[in-house]
């Protein structure tokens, strides 16, 4: 029984190590471990909210319509021109921004089956309302990933 927990640790720390060498050389700011599952828990409570737009399309769409919110991007897409001008957009429009190293795990937060280039949560649902209480937890939630985002930045730049 040992064997086969060292055996998956093992096959786990591969599986990583694979991810960290599929990133792209433009993928800064990176998320750590602790802030990315943060980021992705924020990803995941926003597709149930329905706070969120997937794809470059989507996401490229919302910034030039002067959406705000917080933009989560892969670091191991191919070809990377797919997403280079995101990163720009962001800045332009004061939207932070960060990557985390895998677009199967975004797309899995971001609850589609397709794996995701990039998300963009928004603060407020697009159609609709929230509950005061959910809002007041979204709302939390996202002002602790930006303001970690915005320490991982300023250490970067």
């Amino acid at each position: 029984m040992g064997s086969d927990n060292e055996a998956e640790k093992s096959a786990h720390k591969e599986k990583e190590k694979k991810k960290l060498l599929a990133l792209a050389p433009i993928a800064r700011p990176l998320a750590g471990k602790k802030l990315c599952k943060r980021t992705l828990r924020l990803v995941r409570k926003a597709a149930e909210h329905k706070c969120l737009k997937r794809g470059v399309k989507e996401v490229v769409k919302s910034i030039r319509r002067g959406n705000k919110g917080f933009c989560v991007i892969a670091g191991n897409i191919t070809p990377i021109d797919v997403i280079t001008h995101v990163p720009i957009l962001c800045e332009e429009a004061d939207i932070p921004y960060v990557y985390v190293p895998s677009k199967e795990d975004l797309a899995n937060a971001g609850s589609t089956k397709r794996p995701t280039c990039c998300v963009l949560v928004l603060t407020k649902p697009t159609k609709g309302e929230l509950g005061q209480e959910e809002q007041e937890k979204l709302k939390a939630e996202y002002a602790q990933v930006v303001s970690d985002v915005s320490k991982l930045a300023s250490s970067l730049f």
